[in-house]
């Protein structure tokens, strides 16, 4: 039939485009309802932040001689601004260990540790390769209901999302970004992303990739001041 390859063409042209338009109909809803859903539960001003037991805070990129990102060093100091406000009684370090010389938790650990908090207050999970696997662990491994969830506001909605499909109790409190303008744009562009993505997450609800045995982190905390 003459002009049909045309027409086949054009179908599958304005089907693509189609399903592209969905698509992206389905990254932006997701987006915005998951900040949306967030706002109320992210604080910047440590001193509405509700007392919880745990802080959990995200591991980012640590550099070769074990000095922690501007971004993870934010994460870290605001988790000690938590911890001396009275807001938790213990630290749950969680990062980035899947190779020997690279050791995300202990980095931040003794960045915590440096700034005044006892190592014993300190613990380190070093299976939370991803937003989802650390408040799985959290839950399942180390024993935590109830937490604030500590690193920069872009990440908080997806954390927090994650964290209460999983049945946790959860604020955020947002540390100082740490990053240029530049860079911040990048990486809100990779979480618009990486939010649909925590969606299935949510959905299949698939153990981390490490689990291993219980560690609960609450046994030796210190009373409330």
């Amino acid at each position: 039939m003459p002009g049909r390859p045309g027409h086949l063409a054009r179908w599958y042209g304005s089907s693509t485009l189609a399903l592209l338009g969905t698509a992206a109909v389905f990254l932006f809803a997701v987006d915005r309802w998951m900040e949306a859903r967030a706002a109320e539960s992210i604080f910047g001003d440590i001193g509405a932040v509700p007392a919880h037991p745990v802080g959990v805070v995200f591991g980012a990129r640590v550099y070769g001689d074990g000095t922690l990102s501007p971004v993870l060093d934010a994460r870290v100091t605001a988790g000690v601004r938590l911890y001396r406000a009275g807001k938790v009684r213990k630290l749950l370090m969680t990062g980035d260990n899947g190779r020997k010389d690279y050791d995300e938790p202990t980095a931040m650990k003794h960045r915590a540790v440096a700034l005044g908090v006892p190592p014993e207050d300190v613990v380190c999970d070093f299976a939370g390769f991803r937003t989802y696997d650390s408040c799985y662990r959290a839950r399942d491994v180390f024993g935590v209901r109830s937490a604030v969830l500590i690193t920069q506001a872009f990440h908080l909605p997806r954390a927090l999302f994650l964290a209460r499909a999983l049945g946790l109790d959860v604020v955020g409190y947002a540390a100082l970004p740490g990053l240029d303008r530049a860079s911040l744009r990048h990486v809100r562009r990779r979480e618009f992303l990486a939010r649909s993505g925590a969606v299935l997450d949510a959905a299949l609800r698939r153990p981390p990739h490490f689990l291993g045995r219980q560690e609960p982190l609450l046994a030796d905390a210190r009373p409330d001041p």
